[in-house]
């Protein structure tokens, strides 16, 4: 089988962003946090090949750094999101009623805003920490996963291989768990898989607005709030963490189009 060039794409960006941050866990070319003023600002060599920051600190190792803080809160992030957005949407789709309707009117509230601004507001009240960006963001992006597995659960239901679950003697809560949330995996897995992409995006721009991880820390959005006022004559300082976000965001996405067209029944028939 063929396997699509976006795919590979997606497989590589996403997998040099996994490399890169497993690496520095254990190694970077120098401390990330290591102040060098008289190296401060200095262009990039073959010492430093990205260049150094304004307090002389090496603008390659923050950027491996910040590979692996912002893989680790994507990960966190949409797991949350996932594991709860699922439980809730598997429910309000196979229970129906009333439990559906409260549920939905809440979830449609939370989905009226974006996404972007729900974490603000939720960053303002749980503080600019680690647990506050996952907690925030995977509220944020918990609704788009509700809706999609209510949908598919509310198919899924009416389904042959349910009601003989129930006719054997299985119980509501075994038939979902065992037969409904199996078969809903698959539309799950193509949103967690853009879901990673747009975390990155967001929690980059949550620490470039200042109420993100705070500083030292080496995040992406951190190194481009600290390097605006130098960008005319230090443009290595935005291009860097620039560029990682951009390929980071361009990798899942295309990962995620690859799920959709080999897990969407109606995109691998055409």
């Amino acid at each position: 089988m063929k396997v699509p060039a976006n795919a590979l794409i997606g497989v590589a960006l996403v997998a040099l962003l996994v490399a890169a941050s497993l690496l520095a866990t254990v190694w970077t070319p120098y401390d990330p946090l290591l102040l060098d003023l008289p190296a401060r600002l200095s262009p990039p060599s073959l010492k430093h090949w990205f260049g150094t920051d304004e307090y002389g600190r090496d603008v390659l190792s923050r950027v491996m750094a910040g590979a692996s803080i912002s893989a680790m809160l994507a990960g966190l992030t949409v797991s949350f999101a996932v594991i709860t957005g699922t439980l809730i949407g598997v429910v309000a789709g196979y229970v129906g009623g009333w439990t559906d309707r409260i549920l939905m009117v809440v979830n449609d509230a939370l989905l009226a805003f974006p996404s972007i601004l729900i974490a603000m507001a939720l960053m303002m009240v749980v503080g600019s920490n680690k647990y506050g960006i996952v907690l925030a963001l995977g509220l944020a992006y918990m609704p788009s996963i509700v809706r999609i597995t209510r949908s598919t659960t509310l198919s899924l239901r009416e389904k042959e291989f349910v009601e003989a679950s129930l006719s054997i003697g299985g119980s509501h809560s075994y038939t979902m768990l065992r037969h409904v949330l199996p078969n809903s995996l698959a539309p799950i897995a193509v949103m967690a898989s853009s879901l990673f992409g747009w975390v990155l995006l967001v929690e980059s721009a949550l620490s470039f607005l200042g109420i993100g991880v705070p500083p030292p820390a080496p995040t992406w959005g951190n190194m481009l709030a600290a390097g605006r006022p130098y960008l005319e004559q230090c443009l290595w300082l935005g291009l860097a963490p620039g560029i990682c976000i951009a390929l980071a965001v361009l990798g899942f996405n295309l990962l995620g189009d690859a799920l959709r067209d080999r897990l969407d029944p109606r995109m691998a028939s055409r």
